[in-house]
């Protein structure tokens, strides 16, 4: 009972927090608190016992269901109106609403959001607003810390409205990936180097271990063979809003492979197999 006391003790002096990293991500103050209160039901039922540090843990639980919210929304293609927003905004005036304003979340900011992909968002509201490491933010969707960084690093050229067009950036993405495909389906040793990173990462989850992958891989060269001659059933696709590649089997979706991308070369690969991870992704498949 004590313990059951402390938990909750706990839980609503970070409340202000976690409604406002669930606020950022969500852009909704009704959602926000679904998601909060989702993260008390999940914090109810484990076991903290081993937390080192409760708010690091309960900001985690609140990003993986923002995470979850976007990628259910986006799905459904539906988005809070920004009028539906300007009258929960004139309708909220809780103490840690005005510390939002205080904090300049305002409409402008919302809508600008809403334009990234979910896995972006999450990587920039936690690093640009909340200073999480990547290491840490990593983990939240799936990627590496490198992947991690630079889904936050594309967020960040589209918030600041820099002259990059996003569709542009997409496009020299798609270009690389397909170069990729290509030259592992030919087993093309050489092409693969020329389009790898030479301190490249090569990632793959529990699942993907299981079926014969291997969990880590560093280095252009190990990389490159790891791809020779594999791939052929794998097809360029938009993955949360950026490019990689995706596998599908008797019509189903097997692996997901998240590309991270910079200057035009592939500095990180995550191979992602888990279904259940994989029916919370938006994997777009592009055409040829």
């Amino acid at each position: 009972m004590h313990e059951k006391k402390w938990l909750v003790q706990q839980f609503q002096a970070n409340r202000a927090h976690l409604r406002a990293v669930a606020y950022r991500m969500l852009g909704s103050g009704a959602e926000a608190d679904d998601a909060v209160q989702e993260a008390w039901l999940r914090l109810s039922r484990s076991d903290t016992s081993e937390v080192e540090n409760l708010t690091a843990w309960l900001t985690t639980v609140v990003a993986r269901v923002c995470l979850d919210m976007l990628r259910s929304r986006k799905a459904r293609r539906e988005e809070p109106s920004q009028a539906d927003e300007a009258e929960a905004i004139a309708g909220n005036d809780s103490p840690e609403h005005d510390a939002l304003l205080a904090d300049s979340v305002g409409l402008a900011l919302l809508v600008v959001l809403r334009k990234l992909a979910p896995a972006e968002r999450v990587a920039f509201v936690l690093h640009d607003m909340f200073d999480l490491p990547f290491e840490e933010i990593g983990p939240i969707l799936g990627r590496s810390a490198v992947a991690a960084r630079q889904l936050a690093s594309r967020a960040r050229r589209r918030v600041q409205g820099e002259p990059l067009s996003p569709d542009d950036d997409l496009a020299r993405q798609r270009e690389v990936a397909a170069a990729f495909l290509a030259a592992s389906r030919d087993g093309n040793f050489d092409a693969l180097l020329a389009v790898l990173d030479p301190e490249v990462i090569f990632r793959a989850d529990a699942a993907a271990v299981r079926m014969g992958g291997t969990a880590e891989v560093r280095g252009g060269a190990a990389v490159a063979q790891t791809f020779k001659g594999r791939a052929r059933a794998a097809q360029v696709a938009l993955v949360d809003g950026a490019v990689g590649l995706a596998v599908a089997l008797q019509g189903r979706l097997r692996i997901v492979l998240g590309l991270t991308i910079a200057d035009g070369k592939i500095i990180a690969i995550d191979a992602i197999a888990d279904p259940d991870y994989i029916a919370r992704l938006d994997v777009q498949i592009l055409a040829d």
